[in-house]
Order: C-alpha cells, then structure tokens, then sequence
C-alpha cells in the first residue's frame, strides 16, 4: 500500500515505514502529525484518485526531528559593472517517519 500526499508545494509517494525530509511542519519531536491532502491512495491493485484530495484519506506520521539541509551559495555578478552579490541559504526540514495509511 502507498499513497502520494502534497505539502509544502511538493507531493511525496510515500509507504508504511518509509523515513522522508518534509518542509519544516510545526510539530513537536517524537509527536504524531497527519497530512491530509492525499492525491492518491494505492491497494495493491486498486488505486483510487482523488479531484483533487481522496475523501476521507490521510497520512499519518511521527516527526522524528527537525533540521536544517546544506548551505546553498547564491552568486550574482553583473561583469564590467563591478558588481558582485554574494547569499547563502538553509533550508529547514522535518525528518518524518510514515506510520499508517487511512483511506
């Protein structure tokens, strides 16, 4: 059984007892969360698509812990115009763990 769920403005194809990066989720560490909008609920052979959510479907998961991903380096430079723009980033993250599929 899988399911394809949406958060954070990307879906996610995810199986029992599978551990995945999310956008960062305001949960506590060791907490259970559910994400909702499922696109689609897979039983073996039977899939069942939703327009756009699958009614009564859901996801639900323990945060394990949050986090923040590697330092992205933004560079900009305009030549002969003696301008240079240097940025970095890190993106904060929510390791999850996938504990049941409902639906």
């Amino acid at each position: 059984m899988f399911a394809v769920i949406k958060t954070g403005g990307k879906q996610y194809t995810v199986k029992e007892g599978d551990v995945f990066n999310v956008e960062k989720i305001d949960a506590e560490a060791g907490k259970n969360y559910t994400f909702d909008e499922v696109l689609l609920v897979s039983d073996n052979d039977k899939p069942t698509v939703g327009s756009p959510f699958v009614k009564g479907a859901s996801v639900e998961v323990e945060v394990v812990s949050h986090g923040k991903a590697d330092r992205v380096f933004i560079f900009k430079k305009k030549s002969r115009k003696d301008y240079r723009k240097r940025q970095g980033h890190r993106q904060q993250f929510t390791k999850v763990k996938v504990t049941k599929i409902v639906g």
